[in-house]
């Protein structure tokens, strides 16, 4: 889910959309709930960028295509939350970060978002494709919140 605001606070665009858990997030998740030691890294943050190939498990489209400078974000203070085998991870884009005058298309959750680069699809655990968000301007705020529903079928 996504929500950008504009410099007086009101919603300028809001949307949800599906997210693809990688191959990567699968081992992830699964070594977090059973490994206790050498487990994978920590979900660190997201990155934003402007490219449109369809999310996959893996190769192709499981990493972030076309990297958003200045968009590496840590994960907000409170988060990640687990509840009722949903996983939630929430970002807050401040005014003057991550600002584009390009519709901002996709978004990754990362082990590496310190690094004011791409991510490799080593260091992705999930990728969406967002529609209908835009540019994000230099006043602008952006808040995504991921939520990943582990119960099983």
């Amino acid at each position: 889910e996504w929500e950008l605001r504009g410099p007086n606070g009101e919603i300028k665009s809001a949307g949800k959309v599906r997210n693809l858990i990688t191959s990567v997030g699968d081992q992830y998740y699964a070594g977090r709930a059973a490994l206790s030691s050498g487990l994978p890294a920590q979900v660190t943050g997201m990155k934003l960028g402007t490219g449109s190939t369809a999310p996959a498990k893996s190769g192709a489209g499981a990493a972030l295509v076309t990297y958003l400078s200045d968009s590496h974000q840590a994960i907000d203070g409170s988060y990640p939350t687990a509840a009722a085998g949903v996983v939630t991870h929430r970002v807050t884009y401040a005014a003057g970060k991550a600002t584009t005058a390009s519709p901002i298309t996709e978004v990754v959750l990362v082990t590496d978002a310190l690094a004011n680069a791409t991510s490799s699809a080593a260091n992705t655990i999930a990728r969406a494709l967002l529609s209908g968000i835009g540019s994000k301007g230099a006043g602008d705020s952006l808040q995504i919140t991921w939520t990943h529903t582990l119960l099983g079928a």
